[in-house]
């Protein structure tokens, strides 16, 4: 079955799809609506949406459909009046399957056999596990409760590891080796590596790719690199609403529509490497003053440790604090996964100035402060640039699709609001690069002085 294209829109009592399904008989349309789950059925097209609240077929809904422009609108009365739909403009969202709910269930089975069993079973339940414990080691010495020693490692029984979104893919770099892949850190190796071994290469690569010589002179003649400071994001300088293209809708109906069950550590993490993923698309955009080129897959690849070292922040390295809460960022995890991107920024690209990642370290806190739809248009002009290179578009696949349907479906404005303030605030020391940043800085300003003397004299 193929989904059409859609869009939604709402007034005070109705909600009204309009769906692109050309030459079709109008006479076939099967819509069904049950409470939030509206679902529409006309050869060869199918299409199922779940909104946020509940939706009525009654008289005053309506389908008509218009043979010269191919498009069906449907209208369908709220249940409450004058209630807000939101998120109409998400399409991932409403396209994503209707969350469910499974709790165990416990049947009790008691034995009737005798009073005097009865009574035992009831004060056998009615002891501590502890007493428990001793009435099986009196009768049983040798079923003493056994336990494996704490931080035994799991048994593995395959070299092959994980990678990309929830770690839910492998198999993409196997022939990695065989290809034009320059930002891949991992050789032959990116299938099988640990995350902490991983880790040590890119820590490695990148001290391998630094050069002072280069810092030094992009400090020195940094009149170019002040006009990029000085350029502002029109993403984050947009005062409108944002509303997405068709092409943008187009994008989003081909994502992957899947329902994520993840754990508040995992949402935790995901919401820092969402962090990694923008700083690079911050330089990238702020660099080419949001016109890409032939380099900009290259640079975004580059500069996002999750993609050419395979190594997003994850609970597996000792990124900082017990995380508590999913949505609670302390001080030392936005430093440990910001400095990563410090570093490669100051490391690969054609520009490298401290001032310049400071500036999209700033771009990365306003985008977040903007919310989740230009968080996902973001996301999307990433896809975009990765999608149409021939090698690169392989970390569209594993990391940016996935991110652009879970942002929509499932990433808060609020706490990506609060994430935003949060990176805000947080301030990279120079020598926390470990690459003696300030006193490169010194000796060059030390230089300078000192062919300004000469020409003086």
């Amino acid at each position: 079955m193929i989904t059409p294209r859609f869009k939604c829109s709402q007034n005070a009592e109705s909600v009204i799809i309009s769906v692109y399904c050309p030459s079709i008989r109008a006479a076939d349309v099967e819509i069904h609506v049950d409470e939030t789950l509206v679902s529409l059925h006309i050869n060869p097209y199918f299409l199922r949406l779940n909104f946020s609240h509940a939706l009525l077929e009654d008289d005053a809904s309506a389908a008509k459909y218009d043979p010269g422009s191919g498009y069906l609108t449907i209208t369908l009365t709220k249940e409450i009046k004058g209630q807000e739909f939101k998120d109409l403009d998400l399409l991932t969202k409403l396209l994503a399957p209707r969350k469910t709910s499974t709790e165990p269930t416990i049947e009790v089975v008691s034995s009737q056999d005798n009073d005097e069993e009865d009574e035992l079973s009831s004060g056998i339940g009615n002891l501590s596990l502890e007493q428990n414990e001793i009435l099986l080691a009196a009768e049983n010495d040798w079923q003493l409760p056994q336990c494996l020693p704490e931080g035994a490692p799991p048994l593995e029984t395959s070299l092959q590891k994980h990678y990309g979104f929830l770690n839910a893919h492998h198999g993409y770099f196997r022939h990695v080796t065989h290809t034009e892949n320059e930002v891949n850190e991992l050789g032959d190796s990116a299938e099988t590596l640990s995350p902490s071994a991983r880790r040590q290469r890119r820590i490695q690569h990148e001290n391998d790719k630094w050069d002072e010589e280069y810092y030094m002179a992009d400090y020195a003649d940094d009149e170019y690199i002040q006009e990029l400071i000085k350029w502002r994001h029109p993403h984050i300088t947009a005062r409108e609403e944002v509303k997405y293209t068709e092409e943008e809708n187009l994008v989003m109906l081909r994502l992957p529509r899947k329902e994520y069950l993840i754990t508040p550590i995992q949402t935790h993490y995901l919401y820092l490497t969402l962090v990694t993923l923008l700083f690079s698309y911050a330089y990238e955009s702020r660099t080419n003053q949001h016109d890409p080129t032939p380099e900009s897959a290259w640079t975004i690849c580059s500069l996002t440790p999750a993609f050419s070292a395979l190594d997003p922040p994850s609970p597996e390295l000792p990124y900082g604090s017990e995380i508590m809460n999913s949505d609670m960022f302390s001080t030392e995890d936005l430093k440990a996964i910001i400095t990563p991107s410090y570093r490669r920024s100051l490391a690969f690209p054609l520009h490298r100035s401290f001032a310049l990642t400071e500036a999209c370290h700033q771009d990365v806190s306003q985008i977040l402060l903007r919310g989740k739809r230009t968080v996902v248009r973001c996301l999307l002009e990433m896809k975009h640039i990765l999608d149409h290179h021939e090698i690169y578009y392989v970390y569209s696949k594993v990391w940016v699709d996935d991110f652009c349907s879970w942002t929509q479906a499932s990433a808060s404005d609020e706490t990506l609001n609060r994430l935003g303030k949060a990176l805000e605030k947080i301030k990279v020391e120079k020598s926390a690069i470990g690459w003696d940043l300030e006193e490169l800085e010194a000796a060059t300003h030390e230089a300078i002085n000192r062919e300004v003397d000469s020409d003086d004299e």
